[in-house]
């Protein structure tokens, strides 16, 4: 079987170059449609392949997708963009599971997609996206902002990541605009677009339209994980206007949907934690850990909420009430996900002093 990648790009001549270097040897093809560069992109692409083609942008980021699908003549296709990567491991998984004697059973494959990381390299924020799909399906790429694929049949979720880079900020508002171009046109979004049009209204400082954006959303059928995001985006929007007790119902809202996250557990905390509150706050930290990390098909996931994060407020909590033994405690602890971090590292001194000082351990 064989395997083809496709990427849509404009102006990415500052990342390309790295993504492709990154996925070299892996692929049976490479086609790369350029939505209107005007930078070296298409240059630096033609180091690494000779398909690159010109496609008109329309302001439709589906349209572009479809046609770059269009031009691949492999069994399977997958997608990339220009500031994604594959390290070495993810790189020599996928070309395992390509040369697998089941590769070809399998209609989509959903790989994990690392969409933020530290400056360890740690995930921040993680969730599995349909990445690589059977040619002969035909699936088709749609909406036109935020774009997905609408896919079907038999699906298998692989444990190989994609690791998100970050590259040169696009155009503020780009994607409000076309919103604003679909709006005018008659176009009415689905649930997933609505989820997208109240992000990109947050995203652009727009806090009480994103608001009402998001509450209109939260009214329909949307899909399950979206939902709880947007209970934690809608209590981001009622903080950033000063509703206190709007903030923390946003986040028990999202109770309604699964039990507590340990993303929203934390977003407590910290309500309580800002009104020095801490016996409240540290209810709240200690059930982000209790719920433990929850990797989720399809949904997000911030793997620190249920670990360092919280540990690193505790020992704050209980430094504030002057229990500094447990404070010391949970500083170890966060000092076991992250050892090398400068808070955990500032703490470690801290404690250390408070030893010296005291000529005891603490």
């Amino acid at each position: 079987m064989t395997l083809g990648l496709c990427m849509i790009v404009k102006n990415e001549e500052t990342v390309i170059g790295r993504c492709l270097e990154s996925v070299r040897s892996v692929f049976d093809e490479i086609n790369i449609v350029d939505t209107g560069s005007s930078d070296q992109t298409k240059k630096i692409a033609a180091d690494f392949t000779d398909r690159i083609f010109d496609f008109a942008w329309n302001y439709d980021f589906s349209a572009a997708r479809n046609a770059s699908f269009s031009y691949a003549t492999t069994d399977y296709i997958m997608w990339l963009d220009a500031d994604d990567i594959l390290l070495e491991k993810d790189r020599n998984a996928l070309i395992s599971l390509k040369r697998s004697s089941d590769f070809g059973d399998t209609d989509v494959y959903y790989l994990r997609y690392d969409a933020a990381t530290d400056e360890f390299g740690n995930p921040l924020l993680t969730f599995f996206r349909e990445r690589i799909v059977r040619r002969a399906c035909s699936f088709c790429w749609v909406g036109a902002v935020h774009e997905t694929l609408a896919v079907c049949g038999n699906v298998r979720h692989v444990n190989i990541a994609i690791t998100h880079r970050k590259g040169p900020k696009s155009e503020r508002g780009r994607n409000l605009k076309i919103f604003a171009k679909l709006f005018a046109n008659g176009t009415m979004p689905d649930e997933r677009q609505k989820f997208y049009f109240a992000r990109e209204l947050f995203d652009n400082g727009l806090y009480d339209t994103a608001a009402s954006a998001y509450e209109y959303f939260l009214r329909g059928d949307g899909f399950l994980e979206d939902k709880i995001c947007a209970c934690r985006d809608l209590s981001a929007c009622r903080r950033a206007c000063g509703n206190r007790n709007a903030r923390l119902l946003a986040l028990l809202k999202s109770f309604d949907y699964d039990a507590p996250r340990p993303e929203i557990c934390c977003d407590i905390g910290d309500i309580f934690f800002e009104e020095k509150n801490y016996p409240q706050a540290i209810f709240w930290y200690r059930l982000a850990i209790n719920m433990g990390k929850k990797p989720k098909n399809g949904g997000f996931s911030y793997p620190d909420y249920a670990s360092f994060i919280p540990y690193m407020w505790l020992c704050v909590c209980y430094d504030r009430l002057g229990d500094f033994k447990r404070a010391k405690l949970y500083n170890d602890l966060a000092g076991t996900c992250k050892p090398n971090d400068p808070n955990y590292l500032y703490n470690k001194k801290y404690f250390e002093q408070m030893t010296n000082d005291k000529g005891e351990n603490i």
